[in-house]
């Protein structure tokens, strides 16, 4: 479901970069690629291969297993240019805090006393001001109860440092102030729903899994939610879809990603026909 869902916020034609780590935007990437965005050009995020075709998934993003087929590999520095020259069509960003502006923290919690230091945004604060997109994305939306019966929110009112920009930094300056070319996150997916960003770059919920409530989403965000006009629930993938995915990873790299939990909810399918995957 999270796959699909982030596969569907890609746009046919447009240039889509994914950075380390992740293979569940990974696979978004290759789903999109392979049915309704066939002229995507998908730049892999560790090997900067252009329209890899990569046969599986492998357990690291920097395996050069991921760069199979692909037509041309580019430098660092030619990724960092694309996106300077506005060419960059929509990235991948995640945090372990996403704040209500959509602005991303990977590299301290606690500030200016750290707490933790964290692994940091490589590329990412330079990436984010200057990418058309951007859809960010967590699987762990869901704050637990810890064992003093707090929670540690995912998604909290403000980030603690900010490594990628959303649409307002800290002291609430719209990233349009400071001159950026990119436009922003335009959505967020959580193992809970879909999220927009309203006019204001406010984040917004916009539709739901078959088996969240809207209230549910509430009490695991940190800080007001503001719903869309109509919250709609997210339509599950197609047959074809799902067994694109499992082609692509029999090693289910994508499950260590999600929580044990999450892994044992289950979803019908969708019925609408879709494009056979290529």
């Amino acid at each position: 479901m999270m796959i699909a869902a982030m596969a569907r916020t890609i746009c046919d034609g447009e240039l889509v970069f994914h950075g380390f780590g992740s293979p569940l935007a990974q696979l978004a990437m290759h789903v999109a690629k392979r049915t309704h965005a066939p002229r995507m050009a998908l730049i892999a995020g560790a090997t900067y291969g252009v329209d890899p075709a990569p046969s599986f998934l492998s357990p690291t993003t920097n395996d050069w297993v991921m760069d199979r087929g692909a037509v041309t590999s580019l430098d660092i520095e030619d990724l960092f240019d694309l996106a300077a020259s506005g060419r960059l069509g929509r990235m991948f960003l995640s945090g372990l805090q996403i704040d209500r502006w959509g602005n991303c923290n990977v590299t301290a919690l606690g500030w200016p006393r750290i707490a933790m230091k964290l692994p940091g945004g490589g590329g990412g604060g330079n990436l984010s001001c200057d990418a058309r997109r951007v859809t960010l994305w967590t699987p762990a939306h869901r704050a637990e109860i810890d064992a003093k019966g707090g929670r540690r929110f995912r998604l909290v009112e403000a980030c603690d440092f900010i490594t990628s920009l959303g649409h307002r930094d800290g002291a609430g300056k719209r990233r349009e102030d400071y001159g950026h070319r990119g436009g922003g996150p335009q959505f967020l997916v959580t193992e809970l729903g879909l999220f927009d960003f309203d006019a204001d770059g406010h984040m917004r919920f916009l539709a739901l899994y078959p088996d969240i409530t809207v209230d549910e989403v509430r009490e695991n965000t940190g800080f007001e939610l503001a719903l869309a006009d109509r919250v709609e629930t997210m339509a599950p993938p197609t047959q074809a879809v799902v067994g694109l995915i499992r082609k692509l990873d029999p090693l289910r790299i994508h499950e260590r990603e999600l929580r044990r939990g999450d892994l044992e909810r289950r979803f019908g399918l969708a019925d609408a026909q879709e494009e056979l995957p290529r």
